[in-house]
């Protein structure tokens, strides 16, 4: 499954959620990351970033498609990050 998850989190816990979310997707813009995974990587996803935000302080937005050929994506400017595969 395709993914974009989107954040705002406070300060003091950027950092962690950027490199949680390194491990698992493509940074591709301040407090933006996509890429491909699993449901069952997705579901761990989920809970890591439940294990680091104050949901009461803190927003992540996840965006999923079955396939990433049901979005397109036009880059206005300077790409900041690739898409390649993360290996």
């Amino acid at each position: 499954m395709y993914v974009l998850v989107v954040y705002d989190v406070e300060e003091k816990r950027v950092v962690r959620v950027h490199k949680f979310l390194k491990r698992h997707l493509h940074w591709v813009q301040n407090s933006v990351f996509e890429g491909e995974l699993t449901e069952a990587q997705i579901e761990a996803v989920k809970s890591g970033l439940g294990r680091i935000i104050e949901r009461d302080a803190d927003s992540v937005l996840m965006y999923t498609a079955r396939d990433r050929r049901w979005l397109s994506k036009e880059v206005i400017g300077r790409e900041r990050g690739e898409t390649g595969n993360l290996l």
